[in-house]
């Protein structure tokens, strides 16, 4: 920890940029557990709850092709308070949505919001190669996910209690003063960086990326090793699991709460334990221990104290997996192509992850068990492991 408390006293930029994202991140969680909540009370499918899922990531798949270029083009602090303004009013329209008839306007604002969220994330995500780099640039992407996965657990658990004490709509004002807290501190942030400018057209832009990356075949096989770790967007099937296992002994908004918190406080503590340790060999060992948590997390599922404890485990390995194949990938693309090959790796993770959320609904509603369904969600870790193996071998 001391090391990243180092590194932020003497990068200012990336110390200010770190606490905004930590505040729009705790916004973004804070209001997940009102959604789902609200789902659950409005007694819609496992399908639908698996589509709202989806669509979490499905709007960063559909923007990715072009958002890269823009990224490439376009002032970041400028792009980055135009994304946090949507967010803001998709957020506070959400207030609109209380009853079943309203569910296609809940789709609408999921889906604006989080492609707003996305491009953001690409677009700082881009620019923080252009601040740090070499072992400074690894340890500001785990800095990234420790925010992240901090901010999860103090959402989802905050957010737990504020929707079963004040309700669903409470939770979305909140949520949207959160994201005017965002705007205000970045409008206030001075930074400038060098944007090249291109004769190009957007569509030239895209087809360069394509075709840079078509000759780049390690920089390939880093994106969709990448996206394995998207197996790990669980919010769907932890949703039905409350809803079938735990919704009698437990409120529904607290069980969501519990469960995903503890799951985030694995995803906190894991790079803090492990990325000093972390190397490009012992990550092969990460994707299987992330496998069999999985599976330990399946055989207890039904037991909810049971099941609290396996999903700390779960998330212990997620986000150094996350953190270290982005950091590698980083690693070797060259600065020009930043923007739009980071996009191209988001589109790749985010299509990853609208596919888990939705092969969990699709299975759950076939009767698969959702103790199978994780079980296959681990099978998907263990098949990156081995590809990993050969990408080390023949590349690394």
């Amino acid at each position: 920890m001391k090391q990243y408390i180092e590194l932020l006293k003497s990068e200012p930029l990336l110390k200010r940029l770190s606490i905004i994202q930590s505040i729009s991140y705790f916004a973004a969680w804070f209001s997940s557990v009102a959604i789902y909540t609200l789902l659950l009370q409005l007694s819609v499918s496992a399908l639908i709850v698996a589509t709202v899922a989806s669509l979490h990531f499905i709007a960063g798949v559909i923007q990715a092709p072009f958002s890269g270029s823009i990224i490439d083009r376009v002032q970041p602090k400028r792009l980055m308070l135009t994304l946090l303004a949507i967010e803001i009013v998709a957020t506070t329209l959400l207030l609109l949505v209380d009853n079943l008839s309203h569910i296609w306007l809940l789709f609408i604002l999921v889906f604006i919001r989080m492609g707003a969220a996305s491009f953001y994330f690409s677009a700082q995500m881009s620019l923080l190669p252009k601040i740090v780099s070499g072992k400074k640039l690894q340890q500001a992407n785990e800095i990234h996910s420790i925010i992240w996965s901090t901010a999860y657990t103090a959402g989802m658990g905050v957010s737990g209690v504020v929707v079963f004490l004040m309700g669903v709509k409470i939770a979305f004002i909140l949520d949207a003063a959160l994201f005017v807290i965002c705007l205000y501190l970045l409008y206030k942030t001075e930074f400038k960086v060098i944007v090249t400018k291109s004769t190009q057209t957007l569509l030239e832009t895209m087809r360069d990326a394509f075709i840079y990356i078509k000759g780049n075949p390690l920089a390939l096989h880093l994106m969709f090793l990448h996206a394995f770790v998207g197996l790990s967007a669980f919010d769907a099937l932890v949703a039905l699991m409350v809803d079938q296992y735990y919704s009698h002994i437990i409120a529904i908004p607290l069980a969501l709460g519990l469960m995903h918190a503890a799951r985030a406080f694995g995803l906190m503590m894991g790079p803090i334990l492990l990325g000093g340790w972390i190397n490009n060999r012992r990550v092969i060992l990460l994707f299987t221990m992330q496998a069999i948590c999985i599976w330990i997390w399946a055989a207890v599922m039904s037991n909810f104290y049971l099941s609290l404890l396996a999903s700390v485990l779960v998330g212990f390995f997620t986000t150094i997996l996350w953190s270290y194949t982005y950091t590698l990938l980083q690693h070797n693309i060259d600065e020009k192509y930043y923007g739009r090959v980071i996009a191209y790796n988001d589109m790749l993770f985010l299509i990853s992850a609208a596919l888990t959320s939705l092969g969990i609904g699709v299975l759950a509603s076939l009767s698969y068990s959702l103790e199978s369904i994780a079980l296959l969600i681990g099978v998907g870790f263990m098949v990156a492991a081995v590809y990993y193996r050969w990408i080390l071998k023949r590349y690394l």
